[in-house]
């Protein structure tokens, strides 16, 4: 029988969609089945096929993770299905990974595979911290290597080298220095250490062998690479600004936000658009989600309106999550946009609309300044005797909404398409700028993000906040703020959070 699969290890390269090859995005739009690594960013998932099987096998050092014999045992099955699998590796397939395992399990059974390229951070962290890794008098050769075990390394040959680039180093950070120290490596030689290379996350620390462990303390150094070398004192040279946090964007020029370090607190999931408008304008973004979206506790009430929703006049749709539920929930009934032929929808926001034309439909009515509240002052038609069907989160929603519908006339009826919790941790960099208050500004685009950060935050410790300036999306956003922090410094005129870009702006050109 002829099998019609094939398998591509592909390189990731930095995850940043701006450094992957023209081939793997290629690959990627083809892909049936993607097998993916820990540290391939989030952005990257979304190129494949809607329809594509995704497999998080989660290799990433000191993490729980899917055995290697276990990888390849889903590569060779989905092969002998007939997929067309992807493998997809961080940074360069060859480059300190196993591919070489994966490979053999594929020869085995004679399964064509083929191997992309990736851009390997050895290369491009140093590159986009403005550090050369060669130069005609500072460094005639480098050496790339791994420290994930350090005992194994030949620390005599490699302290008389030049330049040396360091993976899977952070955790052994005292280690090197120790070894490189004790054969003779000078302590006030340069040393950068960069984290989330090319990323909006990216961050750089510089100091020497005697110091950067001080320099680094308390901060989670995983994934780094490290520079060793006289190259690292060329930054200047060359005019690459390096700070604390730092984004390669940070080098062009007419960024309002540069130098800012703005931390974004939207739901898991929801995040990217937001953070590159900001990146784009020049800042540091930090991500801390203090919304997790999930199904509600019971379906039943949403069930039991899909199966009759042509007794209702009105579907009032006020989210994307909303949107994406409800029409989720109709697939799952057999029904598709067909069954609200004959009922009116309501939107909120123009991010909910275009997820709703997603589904092929437009909506009836926005009401203008893109809140809720706007929907009862000029709703287009009479709410007496009308029924109203609106899917919502189970707990903390619109109650206002109901109680003026209600109040008009109309027969609302509420039923739980989702729920947003508050999650139970924080990421330790987003922690470690609050607590050593380098972060600029928070945003917040809804009151449930205020309260559930206010309880992360006092759960993990808690921070000073004062010479933090805080944003909000609207004035029920702003109203939690000024419950959870007695202040708003900004506030979006257009209630969008391209009308938080903008105001994040204007206080940073006023400022």
């Amino acid at each position: 029988m002829t099998i019609n699969g094939k398998v591509y290890l592909v390189g990731a390269g930095l995850g940043n969609l701006a450094y992957l090859t023209v081939r793997a995005l290629q690959i990627l739009g083809q892909a049936e089945v993607l097998i993916y690594d820990a540290l391939v960013d989030e952005q990257l998932l979304q190129l494949v096929p809607q329809s594509c099987l995704k497999l998080d096998v989660g290799k990433r050092g000191g993490k729980p993770s899917t055995p290697q014999a276990e990888i390849n045992k889903l590569l060779v099955a989905y092969y002998q299905l007939g997929k067309q699998v992807v493998r997809l590796k961080s940074g360069d397939p060859f480059i300190f990974g196993r591919s070489a395992a994966e490979i053999d399990a594929l020869l085995a059974i004679n399964c064509p595979f083929e191997v992309v390229p990736g851009i390997s951070s050895a290369l491009a962290a140093p590159l986009l911290a403005g550090i050369p890794l060669t130069d005609p008098v500072l460094s005639r050769c480098f050496a790339v290597f791994t420290a994930h075990e350090p005992k194994k390394l030949d620390w005599e040959a490699l302290a008389r080298l030049e330049t040396l680039v360091i993976l899977m180093g952070g955790k052994h950070l005292s280690a090197i220095v120790q070894q490189l120290l004790h054969y003779g490596r000078s302590p006030h030689t340069p040393v950068a250490v960069i984290k989330w290379a090319g990323t909006q996350k990216q961050q750089i620390w510089v100091s020497d062998l005697a110091n950067i462990q001080t320099v680094t303390a308390g901060v989670s150094l995983s994934p780094v690479v490290i520079i060793i070398g006289k190259v690292v004192t060329l930054t200047e040279r060359l005019n690459a600004k390096i700070e604390i946090e730092f984004s390669p964007l940070d080098m062009l020029p007419n960024q309002p936000l540069h130098g800012k370090t703005i931390l974004i607190t939207r739901s898991a999931g929801q995040l990217s658009e937001f953070g590159d408008r900001l990146v784009t304008a020049g800042a540091n973004v930090l991500e801390m989600p203090a919304l997790e979206i999930g199904p509600p506790t019971s379906w039943e009430d949403l069930d039991r309106a899909i199966a009759h929703l042509g007794d209702f006049d009105w579907l009032i749709l006020t989210s994307t999550n909303g949107v994406d539920y409800f029409f989720t929930r109709l697939a799952t009934q057999g029904k598709d946009a067909r069954a609200l032929a004959g009922v009116k929808i309501a939107v909120v926001g123009e991010k909910t609309a275009h997820s709703l034309e997603e589904h092929g439909l437009q909506p009836d009515f926005i009401p203008p300044n893109f809140i809720a509240d706007a929907l009862i002052e000029h709703f287009p038609e009479a709410l007496l005797a009308k029924k109203v069907l609106f899917p919502r989160v189970e707990t903390g929603g619109r109650e206002v909404l109901v109680k003026e519908f209600t109040a008009k006339g109309a027969e609302v009826v509420e039923v739980a398409a989702y729920e947003s919790r508050c999650p139970q941790t924080i990421s330790p960099d987003a922690l470690t700028a609050l607590q050593q208050q380098v972060v600029d500004v928070i945003t917040f685009a809804s009151s449930k993000t205020v309260k559930n950060f206010c309880q992360l935050l006092a759960s993990h410790g808690g921070a000073n906040l004062d010479s933090v300036r805080i944003a909000s999306i609207g004035p029920l956003t702003s109203k939690a703020c000024q419950q959870q922090f007695g202040r708003v410094d900004i506030e979006a005129e257009e209630y969008t959070l391209e009308g938080l870009t903008q105001a994040i702006v204007q206080w940073a050109q006023h400022k």
